[in-house]
Formats: structure tokens, sequence, C-alpha cells
């Protein structure tokens, strides 16, 4: 037997019969049609709308109406100034590590980044993960160099 389109048809117990309600006890859903005696659930026109909590202030209507979205996995710095750069000697390697021991940093939990208020005079080379336009044109200005590292 070939299989074309008008021999197909749906597998044996696949099709049941439709609920006939409110035929009769016989019927199995007779009278109220599994819907119950009385109550908002039970009248014609039945649904209420969607959202709709029996009376109590809905959740879309308590939430925050949209300001903005927080971010689900915010990049996350620890930042300096180039200002607060000035103080190392002329020639330093500058690395979280090193702010550290210079005393610059005392608690640094994330990634660095270098931002730029302030003066800079000394040559200084900076790894960092991240740096500000303003940071980088002076930390060059002054003949340093500034390196990203992740």
């Amino acid at each position: 037997m070939s299989l074309t389109l008008q021999s197909l048809k749906p597998q044996k117990g696949a099709r049941r019969r439709k609920m006939r309600k409110g035929r009769g006890i016989a019927a199995g859903q007779g009278a109220s049609c599994g819907f119950g005696m009385r109550g908002q659930k039970s009248r014609s026109g039945r649904p209420t709308r969607p959202g709709f909590e029996g009376g109590q202030m809905p959740l879309y209507r308590r939430v925050p109406k949209l300001k903005h979205f927080t971010l689900v996995n915010p990049k996350r710095f620890t930042v300096v100034n180039v200002g607060e750069l000035a103080e190392l000697k002329a020639g330093t390697v500058v690395t979280r590590d090193s702010l550290i021991e210079a005393g610059i940093l005392t608690s640094p939990k994330h990634a660095l980044k270098v931002l730029g208020d302030g003066e800079l005079k000394v040559k200084l080379t900076v790894h960092a993960a991240a740096f500000t336009a303003s940071a980088r044109e002076k930390i060059e200005a002054a003949g340093g160099s500034c390196e990203l590292i992740d």
C-alpha cells in the first residue's frame, strides 16, 4: 500500500469525541457542566480578563513603571583617577597589585579602570582593564603608555 494524501488518516485512538456539556446526567457533564454551583467562575461570559486578581490591585499595576532595565551582569571596576597616580615615581609600571603596595588602593575586588580626573606629569606604564578617553590622553601626553589587560 502506497502512502498518498488521500490514504492518510489519524492513528487509531488519536481522535476522541467532543465532550457534550449540558446535555443531561447521562452525558457526565450535565446541568452545570462541571463549573460548580455558584460564583464568578460558573457564570456565562465567565472568564475574567487577563491579569484580574479578584479586585486586588493586580501585579501589573503594583510593580513600578518602566524607567530603566538593571543590567543582569554589570561590568564592575575598581577605579583610580590619574591625579592619584601623580605621586608615583617616573618609569613605574602601574598595575592593580602595585597600587595596593603603594597604598593608593585598599581593598580592590574588581578589574582596574583608570579615570581622567586630575593632572599627571610623570611618565608611567599603566596596565588596566579599561581607560577613559581623557585618562588615556593625559597618560600619553606625559610620555607614558596605556596597556589593556583582561
